[in-house]
């Protein structure tokens, strides 16, 4: 796979993680992203996923990869076992990001977490002006058929790492074209990517 053709998010993901680390990917799917750190990063990669038919696909690419559910996956693991635990474009799925986040900085030195933007200025608008659930590249469903069960804006995350005690190492906001926003992140950008770390 050339890096090029990566998901835009991943290359993001590839730069925030330091070359030969021990990596755990959450929700991993076909672990695309795992293989990519094993590639362009030379790391020692996991992944933990429920569908069985990614896990057959995570275990042909020779990646180590456990048959469970994210909010149950982490509770046998030792403190620190990884540099790295990754939830990528997941958050919002899950039924308690809470004690997923507390679990994640407890198995791993640092976290890794990507979501989209539910504040970008086209979903306010589409809201304001429609009354009608937003729906956008980022969030592409209807309110009937979404597997997001929250919406998450760049500012509630921030304001949820200082609630739980998290630093936030390095925040990156992107468009859906990968480009960075640095202006007025919470208004332009459709995903919020962000490294923490215990305090």
């Amino acid at each position: 796979m050339n890096v090029n053709d990566i998901r835009f998010d991943y290359k993001v993901i590839l730069d925030m993680v330091e070359k030969g680390s021990k990596v755990l990917d959450l929700g991993c799917g076909t672990g695309e992203l795992l293989e990519l750190l094993v590639k362009e990063r030379g790391c020692v990669v996991s992944g933990v996923d429920k569908h069985e038919p990614s896990i057959i696909q995570c275990m042909a690419k020779g990646i180590s990869v456990l048959h469970a559910d994210i909010s149950e996956g982490l509770r046998d693991l030792g403190d620190n076992t990884y540099d790295y635990v990754i939830l990528s474009r997941t958050l919002q799925q899950i039924s308690d990001p809470d004690k997923t986040m507390l679990e994640m900085l407890r198995v791993g030195k640092r976290a890794i977490v990507s979501f989209p933007n539910f504040s970008f200025w086209p979903i306010r608008m589409q809201l304001l002006l429609t009354a009608t659930l937003p729906e956008s590249k980022a969030l592409p469903y209807h309110w009937f058929n979404t597997p997001n069960i929250r919406v998450i804006t760049l500012k509630d995350f921030e304001k949820f790492t200082k609630m739980f005690g998290f630093k936030i190492v390095q925040m990156v906001a992107l468009k859906s074209n990968g480009k960075k926003v640095k202006f007025f992140p919470s208004w332009f950008s459709e995903y919020g990517i962000f490294s923490l770390e215990k305090r």
